[in-house]
């Protein structure tokens, strides 16, 4: 399942849930203001920026801030989905 680290103001954030609902893709949604463990995750895998959305899946993390259809693509292809 897809991990997304998101915050409750980001409009990236909705566009992507969005696209991956309009995709079937299960989702699993973690806000980094309600988890300080989560955001620090987060930054560790953007080189130290706050960036949202940021999905994972596996080993494969990409942060999806500026969004469009073929950042998820991107994504989708290096997961494997």
């Amino acid at each position: 399942m897809i991990k997304m680290y998101t915050t409750s103001w980001c409009p990236d954030c909705h566009a992507t849930k969005r696209a991956l609902s309009s995709k079937g893709l299960a989702y699993e949604e973690i806000n980094i203001e309600q988890d300080e463990q989560a955001a620090e995750y987060v930054m560790s895998v953007n080189g130290g920026r706050r960036s949202v959305p940021t999905l994972v899946s596996g080993d494969v993390a990409h942060s999806l801030s500026g969004f469009r259809p073929q950042k998820l693509d991107a994504f989708l292809a290096e997961a494997g989905l």
